[in-house]
């Protein structure tokens, strides 16, 4: 339900995220599934990566570049514990995360399950996609014994901060990173 019509009259959330309307709520919502990503999808997601405030400068769409995208989606089918999903709406492509569980001694042995690569279509924004996505992601993390679902958000994202902070994450640690690359 929206909260309030902004400066341009339309129909918001407290958020300030747009509201949709009967019709736009019940096509968003129709045919949406999350799968686990196929070779099929590899070029959507690649492109929901470019098209990010961070990844225009960091992911490229070139065909030379495609090898090390194709290298690292076979790691990832040969690793058990990482797979990439990708939200079909409509049958098509509309976000991707990353999930990886890791298993750990600390806390009495408990499997954690850390989310990355987090992304939604820029087109289909502010449609509660994500939230439907990420709902998928912790229900996932709880069938498969995870006690804690964890993420890292760069501290530009103040959007996607927010988004996470309504889907009840908590910001309880402070992350470094070393790069080793160049």
């Amino acid at each position: 339900m929206a909260g309030r019509a902004d400066a341009d009259g339309i129909d918001t959330y407290e958020d300030g995220t747009a509201a949709m309307s009967a019709i736009e709520e019940k096509q968003a919502n129709s045919a949406f599934s999350v799968v686990p990503a196929g070779r099929e999808h590899l070029e959507a997601i690649i492109a929901m990566y470019a098209d990010d405030m961070l990844g225009t400068a960091r992911e490229s769409l070139e065909e030379g570049e495609r090898a090390a995208y194709e290298a690292a989606f076979d790691r990832m089918l040969a690793d058990p514990a990482t797979t990439i999903y990708v939200a079909l709406a409509g049958g098509k492509p509309a976000g991707t995360f990353q999930i990886t569980f890791i298993n750990g001694l600390s806390h009495r042995g408990m499997i954690r399950a850390e989310i990355e690569a987090v992304r939604i279509r820029a087109d289909l924004r502010g449609r509660g996609l994500g939230a439907r996505m990420m709902r998928f992601a912790v229900e996932l993390a709880r069938e498969r014994g995870a006690g804690v679902v964890q993420l890292t958000s760069n501290k530009a994202r103040i959007d996607a901060h927010r988004f996470y902070r309504t889907l009840g994450f908590k910001q309880s640690h402070e992350g470094f990173k070393l790069s080793l690359r160049d």
